[in-house]
């Protein structure tokens, strides 16, 4: 059983920053790699931001510069620091991890959070 839970969303203006958090709890071994996406009304979900276990990042073109990516791994938590927040950046944010419930896993499993709603207003 393992479940993720986001938190940090909300209202903010445009320029803005807010900074999401992400939780995972229950029986992990380890987390491969967190990712947060997003999805906007009317638009497919997109992959904001990645990082690895070794703390690799990839961002998505539309939030470099901006956006920032960090985990703890004692913790089991992932953020996202975001930046200069504009409005076409509301969204639904989710964050997922890659999870290894047991250390005789060799491969990880995806799991998603609920979601956490930012709203940039303009």
């Amino acid at each position: 059983q393992v479940q993720l839970v986001e938190s940090g969303g909300g209202l903010v203006q445009a320029g803005g920053s807010l900074r999401l958090s992400c939780a995972a709890s229950g029986s992990i071994y380890s987390i491969s790699t967190w990712y947060w996406h997003r999805q906007a009304p009317g638009k497919q979900r997109e992959l904001v931001a990645e990082i690895t276990s070794v703390g690799n990042t990839n961002y998505a073109d539309s939030v470099k510069g901006r956006f920032t990516i960090s985990r703890d791994n004692a913790k089991n938590t992932v953020d996202l620091q975001m930046s200069s927040l504009k409005p076409e950046d509301t969204a639904v944010y989710y964050c997922a991890a890659s999870i290894l419930v047991s250390i005789y896993d060799y491969a990880g499993r995806d799991y998603w959070g609920k979601g956490t709603l930012v709203t940039v207003s303009s």
